[in-house]
């Protein structure tokens, strides 16, 4: 059953990932560790009216504006009255956004005038949602920056850990969990900024009894590759055996983060993306969601979310809207436009989650994924156009990219802390090449792209407006033709790299089928059972007009008026898929 919290949409939402820092940062030549200074750094008064205006007209529905709390680092903004942070706990120089230093206050890198940041912020979102555009942002429960403080916290409300008895390793009312008898030690391998000169001392910062690290390391000495510059949050469960849950009353840590969901509720924000909802317990997310759904119950909930068996109980207990469709859908098209895997595969991902599709978050890119343009990756953005068109139409929920994506961006620059892993760097002061050419200087026109980049763009705009327009895709059922079409070589229907399927309403029938090879086109003949005929309300194909709604192309009428006599080999429809081809044909 579906609980009455979750939040449903007629349309399908269409999520653009706009990472402030990135998207507007206009510097096209930067450096390794650059200061701010040398590599610029987007701003909220960036995203402008036009800018919105272009992604509105992409089909885009909801903008996720990624990096906008407050997180630690290098950069000083002591003037401002905001504490430094100590080099040896930022990773990178921009510092990560998933390591919270104030809840109630947004990045100071991202407003024009810092005194004002916060009125930046408010502006903005009255930008978007006047360009009909919802916001989502961030909400990271399970831990927080060490040297976490808010400034402008409202009145009456206590700092994170402000009251914790810090003798004990664990107490209900703790905000945070303590080592006891230890105190905090930097990892010893960890160099910031490459070894820059004049960066401080490891020693600057002291941490005792030190507390347990973000990722669960129950240790005073976390390794450079754990979350060593963050702190896990207490959420009633004791670590120690037999692991008791203390949820009733209701843990300070809950009540605290409940306020922060309500303070930015309060301030327009449409939803929230829950980082790593999983290694909080479902128990409060059953609690929290619902109390923010009593005073805002248009808000909705993301989960970041890796373990399948997990997503029952974070959608029927933790009363989620969406989760991440990422070990099953995003995994089989990585190894499906790699070459790993085939396209039949696809049949047990739409199989895995058929009990919600609809709130399963489809993607191809996000700040934590290699870029598909990437060599680490494919090497060429085309070749993750049928994967997109097959996991967007899949089901009726949402689907997002992030930004550049569009654009073929390669994320192989080596600008700091990541080195070249095939991301755009989340934690440097850095820019997009590629988003340069299409945002032209404020003009977000795409005048200085290439041909081949803006097909590619071309085609993205083309999708997400297919998506919008179409019935069957936003709210139809789906019907895999796959166990029909299979092993038919002699046909063209080659299950490694084809894959086909129908989703259709009383209302409208939608066929598409996908070719993941980037080598070889194929003379696919498709065949549709009759059952689906019959669900589909279709006695005859001679009525129908055939037409490709994403190349915008006309492949007939009356193709298929045998399918009526289903012991013919022939029925079906028989079609040319190009190389990284994809079409919607609606009938």
């Amino acid at each position: 059953m579906i609980p009455s919290y979750f939040t449903s949409n007629k349309h399908k939402l269409i999520i653009y990932q706009l990472f402030v820092r990135l998207f507007g940062n206009q510097k096209a030549i930067v450096k390794a560790y650059g200061t701010l200074e040398d590599n610029g750094c987007g701003k909220f008064n960036d995203i402008t009216d036009t800018a919105l205006q272009e992604l509105s007209s992409m089909g885009i529905s909801h903008v996720w504006l990624t990096g906008i709390l407050e997180h630690s680092t290098v950069t000083d903004y002591s003037a401002y009255g905001i504490k430094c942070d100590s080099p040896y706990l930022v990773k990178g120089r921009a510092g990560s956004p998933y390591a919270i230093r104030d809840y109630y206050d947004v990045d100071p890198d991202l407003a024009v005038d810092v005194n004002n940041r916060m009125q930046e912020f408010n502006a903005l979102v009255k930008r978007i949602h006047s360009n009909h555009l919802k916001v989502i942002i961030d909400f990271v429960p399970n831990h927080v920056a060490r040297s976490y403080h808010s400034d402008v916290k409202p009145d009456g409300v206590k700092d994170l850990g402000e009251d914790d008895m810090a003798s004990h390793f664990f107490d209900v009312n703790n905000n945070f969990l303590y080592l006891q008898n230890s105190h905090f030690s930097i990892p010893g391998d960890y160099v910031p900024l490459n070894g820059e000169e004049g960066i401080g001392n490891r020693n600057d910062y002291f941490e005792s009894p030190a507390r347990v690290t973000g990722n669960d390391i129950y240790s005073a000495s976390p390794s450079a590759n754990d979350w060593f510059e963050t702190v896990k949050l207490n959420f009633g469960v004791d670590p120690n055996p037999p692991h008791h849950c203390y949820f009733d009353p209701i843990p300070d840590t809950w009540q605290k983060l409940l306020d922060i969901l309500l303070y930015w509720s309060a301030k327009g924000v449409d939803g929230f993306r829950c980082d790593m909802a999983e290694m909080v317990p479902a128990e409060f997310w059953e609690w929290v969601i619902p109390c923010v759904k009593t005073h805002f119950p248009k808000v909705f909930f993301i989960a970041e979310i890796y373990k399948p068996e997990l997503y029952e109980r974070y959608l029927e207990t933790g009363c989620f809207d969406y989760l991440y469709d990422k070990v099953r859908l995003y995994d089989t098209l990585v190894g499906i436009i790699k070459g790993h895997t085939n396209a039949d595969e696809l049949t047990n991902c739409a199989r895995s989650v058929e009990r919600h599709p609809e709130r399963m978050l489809f993607f191809l890119e996000n700040h934590d994924e290699e870029r598909i343009a990437s060599f680490r990756f494919a090497g060429d953005p085309n070749k993750a156009i049928p994967g997109m068109v097959a996991g967007t139409a899949l089901s009726c929920g949402p689907v997002m990219i992030y930004n550049g994506q569009e654009c073929g961006e390669k994320g192989d620059e080596i600008v700091g802390f990541v080195g070249c892993r095939g991301r755009t760097s989340i934690f440097d002061y850095t820019s997009m090449p590629e988003h340069l050419k299409w945002m032209n200087k404020g003009r977000f026109d795409g005048a200085n792209l290439s041909t081949e980049t803006k097909k590619l763009r071309d085609f993205y705009v083309k999708l997400f407006n297919v998506i919008n327009k179409s019935e069957a895709i936003s709210s139809g059922k789906f019907y895999d033709l796959q166990y029909v079409n299979r092993h038919h070589l002699s046909e063209g229907f080659n299950e490694k790299y084809i894959y086909a399927y129908l989703r259709y309403t009383e209302n409208e029938r939608v066929l598409v089928i996908c070719n993941f090879n980037s080598r070889e086109e194929f003379n696919v003949h498709v065949k549709i059972p009759m059952d689906a005929l019959e669900l589909m309300g279709i006695k005859s194909f001679a009525s129908y007009i055939f037409y490709d709604l994403l190349n915008e192309e006309k492949i007939g009428e009356g193709l298929c008026e045998e399918f009526t006599n289903l012991k013919e080999r022939k029925n079906g429809l028989q079609i040319i898929m190009k190389c990284n081809g994809a079409r919607v044909i609606r009938f």
